[in-house]
């Protein structure tokens, strides 16, 4: 089934690891086959991976854009969700880590990513703060 993107204005995207800019007007992109997809919105660098719930993201956001060489980024995810996992009581949030771990091993990435963004909406809340880049995406109560 074909991906269908409304793109703003210069909207930045990644597609399969290269930079995508839309021109200076609207438009739309069709993808008419299988492809990792990301809007700016839903990027991160590196540096902006502060937090346990971000640190855990970034890994993960890694293997959807690189799926060749998510061997690479695997361990430090594996890492980086066990040491949240042992420090959450919160049994939704430790449902949502298990259904984490299953999407990565079933290479459903983007899935994952979603799924991690709830991760740090929770861990905003309990912080009391919202930080700038990737926005709120759902709620665990």
């Amino acid at each position: 089934m074909p991906l269908k993107l409304s793109l703003k204005p210069g909207e930045k995207f990644v597609l399969n690891g290269a930079v995508v800019q839309n021109g200076d007007r609207r438009g739309v992109l069709v993808l008419q086959n299988k492809a990792s997809v990301l809007r700016e919105k839903d990027i991160m660098q590196e540096e902006e991976a502060t937090t346990p719930a971000r640190r855990i993201y970034f890994p993960v956001m890694m293997m959807y854009l690189d799926e060749a060489g998510a061997q690479r980024y695997y361990d430090e995810f594996v890492r980086r969700l066990t040491e949240f996992m042992n420090v959450i009581g919160n049994p939704v949030v430790l449902t949502e880590c298990v259904e984490i771990s299953k999407n990565c091993m079933e290479r459903e990435y983007y899935k994952a990513l979603m799924r991690c963004r709830k991760l740090m909406d929770y861990e905003d809340e309990r912080l009391g703060h919202v930080p700038s880049g990737v926005p709120n995406s759902g709620d665990l109560g």
